[in-house]
Formats: structure tokens, C-alpha cells, sequence
């Protein structure tokens, strides 16, 4: 009977013993392809090496996994998998099964019931055998790969198995950048690592030992899925993500050939910036390209030679000092003629040239220089009229392929079918102009910051249009009030168009009616500005009924540089940076007190600055413990006359001082 003393085992049977003799001497191939189960008529079976079948085998099929145990070599684990339909009977005993079909190996196990579907409880059971053999080195350990059944383990092992030999391998945190000892948690590229962590070894001295490893504090271990000859290859590919130096690149394990691990040197090669990608290549070194066909305009790759023949740089440089025809070759290129007497310059034929193409003739010589459109073709000016152009010494002409013509598009001759040539230009267009037109100096005077005159204001007044531009001067015989009008009412532009006012001894008000508004530099809106003596500011149109003040001394609280909060307790901030706080406390009884400064400090706390106000205690004391960027802390004592300074709970005023 079944007992706590009972024992389970499995041996080979003589058979069995018999034909491992018989392969290991020989050197034959020995497989194990069968397994059966019994229930040993319910019986308590003990194995015994002189059976030759089970004593009552009720099922017998090929095996689903037959292994070496990864931890003993010297045992053979074997595997089969009942599914769910079939059953119905006890396993007591198991048996395992040659190629011959002689019964090799022996087992018995606790009884256990394998229920069928049929009774209301099903499951698939899994049966495996282990047992010891003198060697594993002739036993063949296959299958059948007909059999579908297998466990989730094998299942996941053999997943894994495959993961682990692709070359994209999961990333490291982080990888090495010299040579380092291999074990212990240590800093590598500013990282500390942790237990567990995955680390490229790409810099040992000995290559060799190069890898993907495992951290941990005793020695590192290769990481599973770059532990074996199999999965360590040419072209293996490994992001890293974490480093100062190495975070977000990636590496290719360059060694080719085939690779033992622990013995071959292994290499590895930064491919982060090294291979350009496809969708969106930046090549390095002298890529090449083949030259396309000259007045091509596909999406082929263009090369150097292309762009200097298509006039991107000129393609040719042609130096003629007779009559010339000009070939296609000539076409983005450029033909300098040089003649101390008149000749002829006749451009390439327009057919089977593409629109946008371009020549220049330059004329380097005394003699006139009269250029010529081919057959049918025309010469045109901008405008798309014919016109004769004749180059005089140092006149040069840009021409543009047109359909069947030769448009002049640029040089020293375009300048005489320009219409900006004509008179008409060169007046000074009115003050608000944005057309085209070349503008004049006056004009520019103006627009731009050389005032376009200066104008006193003698009385308040209403600014006028001729103001705009103008620098006005608030006069020193008394204080007035400039007006300012809508923009739009002035025909003013939204677009930054304004006048300048200064006060020297007296100062002046600017003002606007209702329904235009002043914005003050810091953004706030009011119908008022005060320019003081000594001030000045910039006020310009940027809304159809809005002034905006720019560069202005007048109102210096509103620039952030002197931002302020003036009350009990409030903060003065001045240009260089130094800040000016205030307020008031109170210590408790045993006279101790702190304050939470108004701002912090950006950078340092330089000074405090306390006095008592009580003002009804005598001898009063505060002293200032310690101070930080964002308070301060204080003690406060009395001493009456003739007596030994104490604590006491008092009201403080104080400055701090920082920057």
C-alpha cells in the first residue's frame, strides 16, 4: 500500500542496459520514441530491470519531448502529454519504449487518476519520466513531429530558444566605453547599475569577452538571448538606452565569420549615424550618381556635374572673340566675347530645350557685342516684346528659355526695358507707400528712424499727420496735452507707423479721445501718458484705434526690471538684478520668530535688516539667526535697566536685501 515510506524511481531495464552497452562500444545511435502507462491491475508496481512490458499498460503513444536535463547531464527526461478524451484509468506505472519497441526503461509513480471528459472532470496530464544514464553522447533525442500536443513550458522554452537567435536583440540600459572589470554594480557611462540590468561589453582588452551581460554584484553572466554560439552572429543588432555619452545609439556586432563565443574576438560598431535610412538618407564620404541626360526632370538622383550643366553653377565657361553659333552646350553656361570689333552672338535653337534653361552673354571687348535668336526664334525683353540687344564693354545679358523664345530676365541690359528706369519712379512716393517702387532717400528719412523733421509743441494741441515721423518737443514754456487721435482717422497704416516726443524742462501729457486707447509697454490700457522732464517715448499705431508706447524712459515701473509691490509688505526690483524686500513680524514668547520672504531670492540673500517697534518696551533687541534665499530667522530679547537681557515675544520691521 501507498505510504509515506514508499518510493518512486525509474531505471533501465536489462534490455535497456544492454543496448546503452551496446551504443556507447559501438558508437550506434539509440532512440527513445515510445511511452506507455498502466495501472499495474492496482497494484503497488516496484520497477524491476528484468521487465520486458508493463504489468498491465493501458495506453501507449510516441513521446511529446525527450531531453537532456539541462542541470544533470547524465539524466534523460522524457515527456508525453494525455489530452483531456482520454482516460479513465489509474497510472501507477510507466514505461518508456525503443525505436525497436523493446522496453528500456521502467517507472512507478504515486497512483493518479486521469478522469475523461465523459465523467464530468477532464484534463490534460502530463507524464514524465527521469532516469540516469553512464552517458547521454549516443542516445538520439528526437520525436516525432507529428505529435501536436505539448506543454506551455516546452511551448515557452521553445519560443524563446528562437527569440534569442534573431539578431535584433532586446536593448541594454547601458553599454561600456573602456575596459571594465565583469562584476559588481558600478557607474558605467553615468549610469549606476542595478541587479538585473542589461549592459553592452563592447571595449574589453580581450575582444573575446565581449557581449551583451547581465549586472548583478557578484560576477556578470551573459544575458540568455546572447549566451550561445547560436545566437551570437554577424550583424547582431542592440539599441542602448541610458549614458552621457552612448544613450539612444545603436550598435552592430561587425565580426564576421563564424563565431565562438568565448573564444572569437567580437566587435562592435556604433550604426546610430553610420548607415543612412532608406526613407531618409544622409550620406557621408563621396557618394556617386550617375550624370543624367541634360534636360532631364525626373525624380533620378542629380549629382554635381548635372547641376553645373543645368546653370545651378554655370555648366561652361565658353571664350569666343569671332562670330559664334552657340550649341545646346552652351545652355547654363556662360560665353564671354572679347572683339575689338563688332560680331554676331547667335543663341542655342529653343526646340528640345526645356523651359526655365538659361545663357549669358557677357561682353569683355571694345567691339559691340549684337546677340541673335536662331531660325524662328525671338529675342524678347521682360515684358515679352522683341527687342534688339546689342552688349556694349561690360554689358552682360541673362536670357531665360520662353516656349520658342529667349526672354531677357536679368543683367546690366535688362535695366533698359525696366520700368523702374523711367523718370516717374524717382519721385518720392508718398509717406504711407508699399508698392514696389524704388524708393528715395527722402523717402527713406521718413519711414525710418532719421526723423522727418522736428516739431515743437508750443500748446496742447491735436497731433496732425505731418507729426508722423517727426520727433516733437514738448516746449519748456509750460506743461501741455498732445492729443492723439484714432490711426485710422489719420489715414495711418497698422503698421508700426508713430513719432517720437521728449520733455526737457517741463514736461507734457499725451492723451486720446474716447474711443482710442494708449497701451503702455507693459501691455496695460489707459487714455493717459505722462512724459516727465528728462523722459521721452516712441508711440506707434497698431490697431485702427490704438497708440502703443515703445522705447520709453517715461513710466519705468511698468519694465519688469523695476517691477514692485508697494505696500506694508512689498519688494522693489531695480535693473541690476538687486532686490529690495520689506515688512513686519512678530517673535513668540520665548522670542524666537522667522519670515517667508516676499520672493525668493534667484541667487543669494545678502543682507537683513531688523529694529524692534514695540515701541513700549525699553532695551529691546533683535538679532538675526540665520538666513536663506527665501527667509530668515530672528531672536528678540529686552533688558531693562540694570538687568540681564531676556526673551521676550516683540514686533520686528525688516529689510532683506539679494539678488
Amino acid at each position: 500500500m501507498i505510504d509515506a515510506n514508499s518510493q518512486f524511481f525509474a531505471i533501465l531495464t536489462n534490455v535497456g542496459m544492454a543496448k546503452q552497452a551496446n551504443a556507447d562500444a559501438l558508437g550506434l545511435p539509440w532512440k527513445f520514441t515510445e511511452m506507455g502507462v498502466g495501472d499495474a491491475n492496482n497494484t503497488d508496481p516496484i520497477p524491476s530491470a528484468t521487465q520486458i512490458h508493463l504489468i498491465n499498460e493501458w495506453r501507449r503513444r510516441p513521446l511529446n519531448q525527450v531531453r537532456v536535463d539541462p542541470v544533470n547531464p547524465a539524466v534523460i527526461i522524457a515527456e508525453q502529454i494525455i489530452p483531456a478524451d482520454e482516460g479513465g484509468h489509474w497510472i501507477r506505472e510507466i514505461g518508456l519504449y525503443d525505436a525497436d519497441g523493446d522496453l528500456v526503461a521502467v517507472a512507478n509513480c504515486a497512483p493518479s487518476f486521469k478522469p475523461v471528459l465523459s465523467q464530468g472532470s477532464g484534463r490534460t496530464q502530463v507524464v514524465r519520466m527521469n532516469f540516469i544514464v553512464s552517458s547521454t553522447g549516443n542516445i538520439t533525442l528526437k520525436i516525432d513531429p507529428s505529435v501536436v500536443l505539448a506543454t506551455r513550458e516546452y511551448v515557452d522554452t521553445r519560443i524563446m530558444e528562437e527569440l534569442y537567435k534573431l539578431d535584433n536583440k532586446q536593448s541594454v540600459r547601458v553599454a561600456t566605453t573602456a575596459n571594465i572589470a565583469l562584476a559588481g554594480l558600478q557607474v558605467l557611462d553615468g549610469v549606476t547599475l542595478l541587479a538585473g540590468d542589461r549592459v553592452l561589453v563592447k571595449n574589453q582588452t580581450v575582444a573575446k569577452d565581449n557581449g551583451i551581460y547581465i549586472a548583478g554584484a557578484p560576477a556578470w553572466v551573459r544575458a540568455p538571448d546572447a549566451d550561445t554560439n547560436a545566437e551570437v552572429t554577424s550583424a547582431l543588432l542592440v539599441s542602448v538606452e541610458q549614458g552621457t555619452a552612448l544613450a539612444d545609439t545603436r550598435w552592430q556586432l561587425v565580426t564576421d565569420g563564424v563565431i565562438v563565443l568565448g573564444t572569437t574576438s567580437l566587435t562592435f560598431q556604433n550604426v546610430t549615424q553610420g548607415f543612412a535610412p532608406i526613407n531618409s538618407p544622409a550620406l557621408l564620404g563621396t557618394p556617386t550618381a550617375p550624370t543624367q541626360a541634360q534636360f532631364d526632370n525626373s525624380l533620378k538622383l542629380v549629382n554635381s556635374a548635372f547641376l553645373k550643366r543645368v546653370g545651378v553653377e554655370y555648366s561652361i565657361f565658353n571664350s569666343i572673340s569671332a562670330t559664334t553659333v552657340l550649341a545646346n552646350s552652351s545652355v547654363g553656361g556662360v560665353v564671354s566675347a572679347s572683339s575689338a570689333t563688332p560680331i554676331n552672338v547667335t543663341l542655342p535653337p529653343t526646340a528640345g530645350v526645356p523651359n526655365g534653361a538659361t545663357v549669358e552673354v557677357v561682353n569683355a571687348g571694345s567691339g559691340a557685342v549684337t546677340i541673335l535668336a536662331s531660325g524662328i526664334d525671338t529675342l524678347t525683353a521682360q515684358s515679352g516684346s522683341v527687342v534688339p540687344v546689342v552688349l556694349a564693354l561690360g554689358d552682360n545679358a541673362y536670357f531665360i528659355k520662353v516656349s520658342s523664345e529667349w526672354r531677357l530676365r536679368g543683367g546690366s541690359l535688362s535695366l533698359k526695358y525696366a520700368a523702374v528706369m523711367s523718370g516717374p519712379n524717382w519721385v518720392t512716393r508718398p509717406l504711407f507707400d508699399s508698392t514696389d517702387s524704388f524708393a528715395t532717400t527722402k523717402f527713406v528719412q521718413k519711414a525710418l528712424n532719421g526723423y522727418s523733421s522736428f516739431q515743437s509743441i508750443n500748446s496742447s494741441r491735436d497731433l496732425v499727420l505731418t507729426d508722423i515721423g517727426a520727433l516733437l518737443w514738448f516746449n519748456s514754456a509750460g506743461s501741455y496735452t498732445l492729443n492723439l487721435p484714432a490711426p485710422s482717422s489719420l489715414g495711418i497704416p497698422n503698421s508700426s507707423t508713430g513719432f517720437t516726443v521728449f520733455a526737457t524742462s517741463v514736461g507734457g501729457t499725451v492723451t486720446s479721445p474716447a474711443g482710442t486707447t494708449i497701451q503702455d509697454q507693459a501691455g496695460g490700457i489707459s487714455t493717459t501718458y505722462t512724459i516727465k522732464s528728462g523722459q521721452s517715448a516712441k508711440f506707434v499705431s497698431t490697431a485702427v484705434n490704438q497708440w502703443t508706447v515703445l522705447e520709453s524712459t517715461a513710466g519705468l515701473g511698468k519694465n519688469a526690471d523695476f517691477a514692485s509691490t508697494l505696500s506694508s509688505t512689498g519688494i522693489q526690483k531695480l535693473p541690476s538684478g538687486l532686490i529690495i524686500q520689506w515688512g513686519t513680524a512678530t517673535s513668540n514668547a520665548s522670542g524666537v520668530g522667522s519670515v517667508t520672504l516676499v520672493q525668493a531670492f534667484p541667487n543669494a540673500h545678502l543682507r537683513t535688516l531688523t529694529t524692534a517697534r514695540n515701541g513700549a518696551v525699553y532695551n529691546s533687541c533683535v538679532s538675526v539667526n540665520a538666513q536663506t534665499t527665501t527667509g530668515f530667522s530672528f531672536y528678540t530679547s529686552t533688558a531693562p535697566a540694570g538687568t540681564v537681557a531676556t526673551a521676550q515675544a516683540l514686533g520686528i520691521e525688516w529689510f532683506a536685501i539679494g539678488y
